[in-house]
């Protein structure tokens, strides 16, 4: 366990940095969005996401695997003090992403036209054509940020998200003030990504300059956007035939789904998951730039023990915050929108599903695969979801609408994630410890479903409804995970080990461990 705490110790580092940036970008971008969603309303707020969603679906044409590529061959190359090399997949990374970049926002404008009419909605031309100006913008965006994860440099990342969210907020409640509803909203929102985008490439441009330059002084950029690619064609096919999907479904949600009011409830309930993915998505980021750092065929023991402890700790966080919005969607949403958003609540309980499945290592097991170069193994997963994905959806979202969508994008996942853990127990000779993920499942939903009672029962207004059930849910997960041996002593020893990496955070976490501790039942 010594290797993976340590690595796990780094990760949580690298984790909390862009945990507090997601904090505070997100806060930042709530403030903003509960005002905006007031002012635009329901249906104003349904343009808002169908103008966004094609420009969206096209950026993710314009990777080829080349930022996966890049975080890989980052850390690795960094890993084994090859740093001199992390030159070149920089700037072969940047230069490939803005030339892919440049061309689909020519295309996502030259398509605006079909794509409105596809949607139904001819009144949105001009709205696609500003928001396409995100597809260039946010190649930079990713490809700064595919460095920042390499280097696990993610105070960098949180940097350029909360210049995105200040911007964003900032230009977007201006434009709407000033009475260009849908179309400030959108303005603001591709300015502010460009912003972003710049700021990332200048802090890349720092970063690049700290580090040494090569022996014969040359930057092998063809040879390395090759390597880039042969890396990450396979995965970049994989993500391309999952985005058409996501595309099709965007494309037939507003042909089903006629009322704008609706698709503004289901945006506003995705806004609101982003409150989980503050905790999975560090998760996530971490995890592939560990996995790459090791290698099955010469670190199978410390693989397997790092794989185990990333699939319990990241449900340990997760599962519970995943049950606790979904006990608290009702007050919560109401308390900042108490008009107007009455489908929202249960649109996010069904949203929030998803993230059950890190307890079955969804969050872990795809990194793993992806970053012992098995990449071919998830192109596979990802035709096949692709396969299951076309006329499940189509069926679903004609015959029960948002309702439909959601169902679909739960359901298609399930296949691959099965067929993923049944490769890497044989492949690697790892798997999920089972055991210990029950045991989170049973006491994060028993807390969620008595955390649902009590604020349901309770006579009092949402937002002290809001408060208490965030209280209760804290205090009875707590209880029942100590004397379910949900989380034992081990546990706080490697949690101990792991915070030390977190600064400012290290002392109050540590009180904590030491309540917990003292709460346990002597063996």
């Amino acid at each position: 366990m010594s290797k993976a705490a340590d690595m796990a110790k780094v990760s949580a580092k690298g984790g909390f940095h862009m945990l507090w940036g997601l904090v505070i970008s997100t806060v930042i971008s709530s403030v903003g969005t509960i005002i905006i969603g007031r002012l635009l309303g329901a249906d104003n707020w349904g343009l808002y996401t169908i103008a966004i969603a094609a420009p969206t679906m096209i950026a993710t044409f314009r990777d080829w695997g080349v930022n996966t590529a890049m975080v890989r061959y980052t850390a690795q190359y960094n890993s084994e003090n090859q740093v001199s090399k992390i030159r070149s997949v920089f700037v072969a990374g940047l230069i490939f992403e803005l030339v892919l970049g440049l061309a689909l926002s020519i295309a996502s404008i030259a398509l605006s036209g079909f794509l409105a009419n596809a949607y139904q909605r001819p009144e949105i031309v001009h709205l696609i054509q500003i928001a396409s100006i995100f597809v260039l913008s946010g190649a930079m965006m990713s490809a700064a940020g595919a460095a920042f994860t390499g280097m696990e440099r993610l105070h960098l990342n949180s940097i350029m998200l909360i210049v995105q969210s200040i911007v964003k907020t900032g230009l977007i409640l201006a434009l709407v003030i000033l009475g260009f509803g849908t179309l400030g909203a959108i303005t603001g929102f591709s300015i502010a990504v460009l912003v972003a985008g710049i700021t990332g490439v200048l802090l890349m441009y720092l970063m690049y300059t700290s580090l040494p330059k090569p022996e014969d002084g040359k930057l092998a950029i063809g040879a390395t956007i090759k390597t880039l690619l042969g890396y990450g064609l396979p995965l970049s096919i994989g993500t391309m035939l999952v985005s058409l999907l996501g595309f099709f479904y965007s494309l037939i949600m507003p042909i089903f789904v006629i009322d704008n009011s609706i698709i503004g409830n289901y945006s506003l309930a995705q806004t609101f998951v982003v409150l989980i993915t503050f905790f999975a998505s560090p998760v996530t980021t971490m995890l592939f730039p560990a996995f790459s750092k090791l290698d099955y065929r010469t670190n199978s023991a410390d693989l397997k023990n790092v794989f185990q402890y990333s699939v319990k700790y990241a449900a340990l966080i997760v599962v519970p915050v995943t049950f606790l919005v979904m006990s608290l969607a009702e007050p919560a949403i109401h308390t900042l929108f108490p008009e107007g958003f009455s489908q929202a609540p249960f649109f996010l309980m069904l949203l929030s599903i998803s993230y059950l499945l890190t307890a079955f290592g969804n969050l872990s097991a795809a990194n793993l695969i992806n970053s012992q170069g098995d990449t071919k193994y998830s192109l596979k997963l990802s035709i096949l979801q692709t396969a299951i994905g076309f006329p499940l959806g189509f069926v679903l979202i004609s015959q029960f609408g948002i309702i439909g969508l959601i169902i679909s994008s739960l359901t298609v996942v399930l296949p691959g994630l099965v067929l993923s853990l049944n490769f890497i127990k044989k492949r690697y000779g790892v798997s999920v410890a089972w055991g210990a993920s029950a045991k989170i499942l049973i006491s994060s939903a028993l807390t969620g479903v008595l955390t649902y009672l009590l604020v349901t029962w309770l006579p009092f207004i949402s937002v002290i409804r809001l408060a208490i059930g965030v209280v209760a849910f804290v205090g009875i997960f707590i209880l029942i995970a100590v004397f379910t041996r949900t989380i034992t002593r081990t546990d706080l020893e490697n949690i101990r080990t792991i915070v030390g990496g977190l600064g400012p955070l290290r002392k109050p976490l540590n009180i904590v461990l030491g309540i917990l501790e003292k709460l346990m039942p002597k063996a």
